[in-house]
């Protein structure tokens, strides 16, 4: 496995996005490649938060085609006016939700990947059914099982992907992760396939831009990935 081009730009260095977006899909063709994957099998979700329409333009004139945003109100703010003048383009929620922005997260994300407490499940089923929209659903595993972090612990994800179903409805598609930052990824990678495949689920959202090569070779379907495509970020991110 090589190393991944990911290493955040010092601030103020110029980016190219473009530039950026072309690397790290060299990067995932390469890792699908050494884990006799099909490059098809990996969606690279492009990580937009904190960063203005004039700055993903050029991303999506590059053919990308999925984004995840982390805030509700951030994406409100810039993707409908995006969306309709570039049809096709997908739209991921990867940051915590509120129960209270559950309607409008129905509304405006094609999947949301942190599925993590009953008051979401509750939220979500009741928008779902009221719009007719159903969008991808991945349950949030906390494998470092950190408290600063949201996520269901790892002992608990399979009563409550349960629930999920049988309780609320709701059609879940996957799992999502975030490794503890200061811990290597791949045992949390592997737990995460792991709970998954015990509960019949086949897809995988892990991996960022440090270490989405070794997610794709740990199994992960989505990467999310920004830093990698954009540069670095005008506010904290994960």
């Amino acid at each position: 496995m090589t190393q991944s081009p990911t290493t955040p730009l010092p601030p103020g260095s110029p980016h190219d996005p473009a530039s950026g977006l072309a690397a790290v899909e060299r990067e995932i063709a390469h890792a699908c490649k050494e884990a006799r994957r099909d490059r098809a099998s990996v969606t690279l979700i492009a990580v937009s938060k904190t960063f203005a329409a004039d700055a993903i333009l050029p991303i999506i004139g590059a053919g990308q085609r999925v984004f995840g945003e982390n805030r509700v109100q951030e994406a409100k703010g810039k993707w409908p006016a995006l969306i309709q003048a570039h049809p096709g383009l997908q739209l991921h929620l990867i940051g915590p939700l509120q129960s209270n922005k559950a309607k409008e997260a129905v509304a405006l994300f094609d999947a949301i990947h942190s599925v993590d407490r009953t008051s979401i499940c509750e939220a979500l089923a009741k928008e779902i059914k009221n719009q007719g929209k159903h969008p991808e659903l991945f349950v949030q595993i906390n494998t470092g099982e950190e408290p600063q972090k949201a996520g269901v612990a790892p002992q608990d994800a399979d009563t409550f992907i349960a629930a999920c179903r049988d309780t609320y409805g709701l059609s879940i598609s996957g799992l999502m992760c975030i490794p503890p930052v200061d811990q290597a990824p791949a045992p949390h990678f592997a737990l995460c396939a792991k709970i998954a495949a015990r509960n019949g689920l086949k897809n995988l959202s892990m991996g960022m831009s440090a270490d989405f090569a070794v997610a794709i070779q740990m199994g992960a379907t989505h990467v999310r990935v920004g830093s990698a495509i954009f540069g670095t970020r005008t506010a904290p991110h994960n």
